[in-house]
């Protein structure tokens, strides 16, 4: 799985075709989309149909990439006290971001750390991006949500942010890079979408506090 970023997806996979018409969803987008503080003290999400279908997709894309729940079949006994038996890095840079090493000087703490905290946090990242995307709805539009799908909305697009970030390799003056890039460079539709999902991200923020 590579990790230049040449057209990839948030698995990795080179879908630029798909990912130019995303650009182009995205660049037609009303600016009043995003979260907002309603009148009653609610958070009310308003997304357009293009940009609720291309964040479906990445939302769909973040639970591929965390897979699914360790088989109690491999370890009943920790499965049933939510220990995993993973106890190194993930070799994805961007699962690693997600899954960071929990002490870099001490490689058995590391190992434990892990066992004891890694299937609970990819249960909490599988459980946000699955309610944003049953808060979604069809085929976009307005939005109520309650706090705890406000709070899950923020988590879901923190991370989706986190490893599409990675895939790109983001750093502080990724918009001079953009500016570099061609016309028909496929990397230029991802970091469309990485700066509306930032965007979303700081509106939800300041509706939520």
């Amino acid at each position: 799985m590579s990790d230049d970023a040449r057209g990839e997806d948030l698995s990795g996979d080179d879908r630029s075709d798909g990912d130019r018409s995303s650009q182009d969803d995205m660049e037609d987008d009303d600016v009043s989309s995003g979260f907002r503080r309603s009148r009653k003290g609610q958070v009310a999400m308003s997304l357009s149909p293009q940009e609720a279908r291309v964040i479906r997709h990445v939302l769909g894309e973040m639970l591929e990439l965390l897979g699914p729940s360790e088989s109690p079949d491999q370890d009943p006994l920790a499965a049933a006290v939510d220990i995993g038996t993973t106890t190194v890095v993930p070799d994805d840079s961007a699962l690693a971001r997600l899954f960071p090493d929990g002490y870099t000087d001490d490689p058995d703490a590391s190992a434990d750390f892990r066992r004891y905290t890694e299937p609970g946090l990819r249960e909490a990242k599988r459980s946000a991006a699955r309610t944003a995307l049953a808060t979604l709805g069809e085929p976009g539009g307005k939005r109520v949500l309650t706090t705890e799908e406000s709070e899950a909305w923020l988590r879901a697009l923190n991370d989706t942010r986190l490893v599409l970030g990675e895939r790109l390799g983001i750093t502080e003056d990724w918009d001079e890079l953009v500016a570099g890039l061609s016309d028909g460079d496929p990397r230029l539709a991802l970091f469309w979408v990485y700066d509306r999902l930032t965007y979303l991200q700081e509106t939800l923020v300041r509706a939520l506090w």
